[in-house]
């Protein structure tokens, strides 16, 4: 009897254990609130869905439970923080955790910098860094000037009454732009350019798509069909840049990644990361202020006076960009209003403390960047599209970590924040001089929250000639 009394506390307990380490739910940290998993699988999964994104679902959360929550990721228990003093704590960390990335895998590829932590990732990232440095980016205005002067003599064309589709026009020139200066003069044609960007935009989609639902079969060969595409235009952009080697002190990105990298695999990686997110950040940028200074006819005249007191007939380049301090205002409230970039995340493979909470190993731990940005403590009436805020009296009030729109841990800050910046303010004081834009009436805009937050359809606006 006291044999199988042993033998029943004993099969009781291996079956705890085994509900304890097979059911995600029971080991959650108890000190960081939140919520537990809806299902075994798919933790709040449905949840993220039902809120629409992750962005929306950090902003309930966020809401209910304060600035360090936790959720469930499938079956992988996640953090999030979403105010200046926690994104302080966490400052100093490098790596980011595959879980929350991997999705993109199938457009990326397995070796791209996207997934390289420890030394791989710091040291690919210094390498790359060069092509980006703010001595670098002097060297690509002209190229910027060229292709914002293509825009402007496209619109030229146009009648006042004329409907524009904003985004169609800003990824196109920000595509341009990037080929141009990261990866040479070879893509130059428009038509090669627009099929770029359809190709690139169906196997964006359909990553995103991948986070709420499987993909079925028609799905599955478009999105093949075009990342095939476009991995052959990247290939022949750099069997051609090879052939036609620079002179010393002319690199560029696409050669270092040539002359640094040896891996194949590796280079076209970390070339369709660089293309697509080197373009599609400054694409929506620039797509979000022109409909913000459309909507705000005030703000544009404003913005307009800044360009003519300081430029005059002078373009804008590393040498004057930085008298533009409106413009910045203007670029800074774009990104902050219509949170261009919603989150980053990172991971450490020890136990940590944040907030006051036992974060276990490997534990992702999200950057609710765009919770930050809408955060009405911080940013009064946050709906409000309103420049002043970034004025350098305000600037100067807030944490300094409050506007972090690419991200601030581990120096693994987006390498692009100044190429962007660059590449935007031409394009805008290109188009401004030239131009007045109006929306078309009757538009409901509403954004779209994925890693980059777009339009969920085209802005259309009317231009008039100054």
């Amino acid at each position: 009897m006291l044999e199988y009394a042993i033998f029943v506390v004993t099969f009781v307990l291996a079956l705890l254990i085994a509900f304890i380490y097979f059911y995600p739910g029971s080991i959650k940290p108890p000190s960081i609130p939140g919520l537990q998993p809806t299902t075994k699988k798919d933790g709040n999964l449905t949840d993220i869905s039902r809120a629409g994104s992750l962005h929306e679902f950090l902003i309930d959360l966020h809401k209910t439970f304060g600035n360090i929550v936790s959720f469930w990721m499938g079956q992988k228990f996640v953090v999030s923080t979403a105010s200046p003093e926690l994104f302080k704590e966490h400052q100093g960390v490098f790596d980011r955790p595959p879980e929350l990335f991997n999705f993109f895998e199938p457009l990326d590829g397995p070796k791209c910098i996207q997934y390289a932590n420890g030394s791989d990732g710091r040291n690919r990232r210094a390498i790359y860094d060069k092509a980006l440095s703010h001595d670098a980016i002097r060297k690509y205005y002209q190229s910027f000037q060229e292709v914002a002067d293509e825009i402007a003599n496209k619109w030229l064309t146009l009648t006042n009454e004329e409907h524009v589709p904003l985004g169609m026009y800003m990824s196109d020139f920000a595509l341009k732009a990037v080929l141009i200066t990261l990866f040479g003069k070879n893509i130059k044609d428009d038509k090669n350019i627009s099929e770029f960007r359809r190709k690139y935009y169906i196997c964006w989609t359909e990553m995103e798509k991948r986070l709420v639902e499987s993909p079925d079969s028609t799905r599955e060969k478009d999105f093949e069909d075009a990342l095939n595409s476009l991995k052959k235009q990247i290939i022949k952009m750099m069997t051609d840049r090879e052939k036609n080697r620079p002179n010393n002190g002319e690199e560029i990105l696409i050669d270092i990644i040539l002359e640094k990298i040896e891996d194949e695999e590796m280079q076209l990686s970390d070339s369709i990361t660089f293309i697509t997110g080197g373009f599609d950040t400054t694409a929506n940028l620039l797509t979000w202020a022109f409909y913000f200074l459309a909507s705000h006819q005030d703000v544009q005249q404003k913005l307009y006076e800044e360009i003519q007191s300081v430029l005059g007939k002078e373009d804008v380049d590393h040498t004057n960009i930085g008298e533009l301090v409106y413009l910045r205002q203007v670029q800074d409230e774009t990104l902050r209003c219509a949170v261009v970039a919603p989150w980053a995340a990172r991971f450490q493979d020890c136990d940590a403390q944040l907030g006051g909470h036992n974060i276990p190993k490997n534990t992702p731990v999200i950057h609710a960047l765009g919770v930050v940005l809408q955060d009405e403590k911080i940013w009064p009436l946050p709906n409000k599209f309103d420049p002043d805020r970034f004025s350098p009296e305000n600037t100067r009030k807030r944490p300094a970590l409050a506007f972090s729109p690419f991200g601030f841990a581990g120096k693994r800050i987006c390498p692009g924040y100044r190429f962007s910046y660059a590449e935007a303010s031409v394009c805008m004081v290109t188009l401004l001089k030239k131009f007045k834009v109006h929306m078309v009436e009757g538009q409901k805009v509403i954004p779209l929250y994925g890693l980059v937050t777009r339009p969920a359809d085209e802005i259309w606006i009317t231009i008039s000639k100054r």
